[in-house]
């Protein structure tokens, strides 16, 4: 059994997200980014399954057809292969899990 936590040694770069590997298993991957406001991650996609839940903050989630305002605690889910980006509408947590036991070929 493990603990993590998404509140302790939290680091933010001027330039760009931080990404933090908190907990792994054989199954999943939980990582934590954190944004200043204004930050993004362009374009990108996932060759798993992955939840994003927004710990602290606000972004803005989008794939190519739709726009999402994620608030804090709100949870978005995607399949495998579809293109996203995300900007921090403020200082921001957010909770990227994996799912990588369950790849697409």
């Amino acid at each position: 059994m493990e603990t993590a936590s998404f509140y302790e040694n939290l680091i933010y770069r001027e330039d760009k997200p931080v990404l933090n590997v908190i907990l792994q298993t054989t199954v999943s991957k939980e990582v934590r980014i954190t944004f200043k406001k204004g930050q993004e991650m362009k374009e990108h996609k996932s060759s798993y399954p992955i939840v994003l839940q927004v710990i602290e903050g606000s972004v803005d989630f989008g794939i190519p057809s739709e726009r999402k305002t994620l608030e804090k605690g709100m949870l978005i889910s995607l399949e495998p292969d579809i293109l996203h980006d995300l900007k921090a509408l403020e200082m921001s947590i957010v909770r990227l899990s994996i799912h990588v036991g369950f790849k697409i070929n």
